[in-house]
């Protein structure tokens, strides 16, 4: 086990080492951290060594120096300088919570990026100023569209964030194939098996062994597929980025910049109904699910976001667990440092 704070410490000096400017560095840290301690270990720290091989490789610009074009009172485009995604799209909420508080909401699109991170980060952003969220991004082809046998966009993930009374906020945030790559990833860094339906092979059959899979495929067939193309529309077309099977390899491509787009939106509800009334309804609505009566097979009804929040909640009072492997890449790492 290792605390939040040492975890974050290290992670931030890590990448100071390798010229990451510090607001980057303090940026990247937190939102990896963030991912680790919500369980969702495949967004976390996981990905230091391939953050750092792509410093390494000149694919990721350490030093990027952003530029933002407000194009109307509620509309941004933040060009990255191809940088590190989660400094780029912390710095993109940022805009959209201050366009939104002037103008009732807030968008910015985002080109010139690379890998953000867990997108619940940022939609929590908002959501921490009584704003409610939207994020989303694509990456490069890794999932079959509906009825098709070779992979054309992303895992595209998508995300919100509602902000609640005395509850917790709501924060949803899913990839729109049945599992994020990452989770295949930190499956096959453990040496553990998948469930069936998380990936494909190179025959296009569902697999259980995670250094089999070479493809995902959409959730729920159609719906999932369709909705990545919303993404894909979003984060590419309104950005002029690269699409679906025209952007560069994460796992691969090294010598090239990623150049991806994201999408953050920000909205005031006190523009619609009075904040107070929003968030106590929610609240409401919160406490109304958890009394649902589960199902036979489930103890009780969670809300979204709801398990990764306690997850949180523990790792924060016992320490975030981490793989030896990971564990060891960042004591070797840090020894540098000093």
């Amino acid at each position: 086990m290792i605390s939040r704070k040492e975890l974050q410490d290290t992670t931030k000096q890590i990448f100071l080492k390798h010229g990451v400017t510090e607001p980057a560095a303090e940026a990247i840290a937190d939102i990896l951290v963030h991912a680790n301690l919500r369980g969702v270990d495949s967004h976390g720290v996981l990905r230091v060594e391939h953050y750092i091989k792509r410093i390494q490789s000149g694919s990721i610009n350490p030093a990027a120096q952003l530029q933002v074009t407000k194009t109307s009172p509620s509309t941004s485009i933040l060009d990255g300088d191809n940088g590190f995604g989660h400094y780029i799209s912390k710095a993109a909420m940022d805009i959209a919570i201050e366009q939104a508080q002037e103008a009732g909401t807030g968008a910015v699109a985002v080109k010139n990026s690379s890998h953000c991170g867990a997108l619940s980060y940022f939609v929590e952003q908002a959501a921490k100023h009584n704003l409610i969220g939207v994020a989303m991004t694509h990456t490069d082809k890794i999932v079959v569209p509906f009825g098709g046998s070779e992979p054309f966009f992303g895992t595209n993930p998508i995300a919100f964030g509602f902000p609640a009374n005395k509850e917790e906020p709501i924060i949803l945030d899913f990839a729109t194939s049945t599992v994020a790559l990452g989770k295949i990833l930190n499956a096959k860094e453990k040496g553990e098996n998948i469930p069936h339906g998380w990936g494909v092979d190179e025959n296009g059959e569902a697999t259980h062994d995670p250094n089999k899979v070479v493809a995902l495929s959409p959730f729920g067939g159609p719906k999932g597929y369709g909705l990545a193309m919303v993404v894909e529309i979003f984060t590419a077309m309104l950005t002029g980025a690269a699409f679906g099977p025209h952007v560069s390899k994460m796992y691969g491509d090294y010598d090239k910049n990623r150049e991806l787009g994201h999408f953050f939106m920000a909205i005031d509800p006190a523009k619609f109904v009075s904040i107070d009334t929003f968030t106590f309804r929610l609240d409401q609505m919160i406490q109304e699910l958890r009394e649902t009566t589960p199902s036979p097979n489930t103890n009780r009804v969670y809300i979204p976001g709801e398990i990764e929040a306690l997850n949180a909640k523990k790792r924060e009072k016992e320490g975030i667990p981490l793989p030896d492997s990971i564990l060891k890449f960042l004591q070797k790492e840090i020894e540098e440092v000093n």
